[in-house]
């Protein structure tokens, strides 16, 4: 039995990213030039032969030939055999298409829901989204002790070392989103962080930056933004709150969103700190 490769539903959702964006046909010639220049190698860099990746702590490894009677493919590790490396790829395809997308009048009028990640979509515009004026909580949303939330939810809770023990916590829709809480607004959402989104968050004008933290790519969502969820019965928006600046991310199946730590740099020690 073939296991499933989440790749494939990345692949889909980029490939479904051509119905959400509405420009002139034929896009102008100069969208197309950016966005090729963005994804072809450049002159510098070899397209043929492709260099396997090297294994780590293994440096020239696939500089030298296979040992004699045995084929190169079998000489990596299986995980390596026929496989690329796709994140960096993905991750280039969406900057290409939010960098280019934005920098036309005719992208920038297009974009909408652009990107799903760590269980969040992002709803990308031109314009700033509307805010939120009157606050919602999540569905079943209630206190409990912060000690007690790992006996609450279906997945592994983390504290972050650098904050420390939150002030309060609660617990919403039967388990499935558990959040912390500090002085000075800093609240740190956990959820069952799947490709079906469950947040949503409407972004305008700062847009998001990609962030590096422990090997994870963590989008940073620098102004404030409408956040709410989907309901997972009809996939219905549902608006929660104004959301102050976000760092979202993701580590196995558990998706994350830290808010209010004040800056980039401060939210990715954070994020680092929880990953470690």
């Amino acid at each position: 039995m073939s296991s499933h490769d989440p790749f494939d539903d990345l692949a889909a959702e980029l490939t479904a990213l051509a119905d959400f964006l509405d420009v002139p046909n034929p896009p102008p010639g100069d969208v197309a030039s950016a966005v090729r220049a963005r994804l072809e190698p450049t002159p510098e860099t070899p397209t043929t032969p492709e260099v396997a990746p090297e294994a780590p702590g293994v440096s020239g490894a696939r500089r030298h030939p296979p040992a004699p009677g045995r084929r190169d493919d079998e000489r990596r590790p299986p995980a390596q055999r026929g496989r690329r490396p796709r994140w960096p790829i993905v991750t280039a395809i969406v900057l290409a298409v939010i960098a280019i997308t934005a920098a036309t009048p005719q992208g920038r009028a297009a974009v909408r829901a652009i990107l799903h990640y760590a269980g969040i979509e992002l709803r990308l515009s031109d314009s700033t989204p509307e805010p939120i004026t009157t606050p919602t909580p999540l569905p079943g949303e209630h206190t409990v002790a912060p000690a007690d939330l790992a006996t609450q939810v279906r997945f592994p809770i983390k504290t972050p070392t650098a904050l420390g023990t939150p002030e309060r916590a609660t617990v919403s829709d039967n388990g499935r989103v558990a959040s912390m809480f500090w002085p000075g607004g800093i609240r740190l959402d956990q959820f069952d962080g799947t490709l079906s989104p469950y947040f949503f968050k409407s972004v305008g004008p700062p847009w998001p930056e990609d962030v590096p933290v422990e090997g994870v790519t963590a989008w940073w969502l620098g102004g404030e933004h409408p956040l709410g969820y989907l309901k997972r019965e009809d996939g219905t928006s549902v608006p929660l709150r104004q959301a102050q600046p976000t760092l979202i991310w993701q580590s196995g199946t558990v998706g994350y969103r830290l808010e209010g730590a004040g800056t980039k740099e401060r939210a990715a020690e954070i994020a680092a700190a929880l990953l470690r």
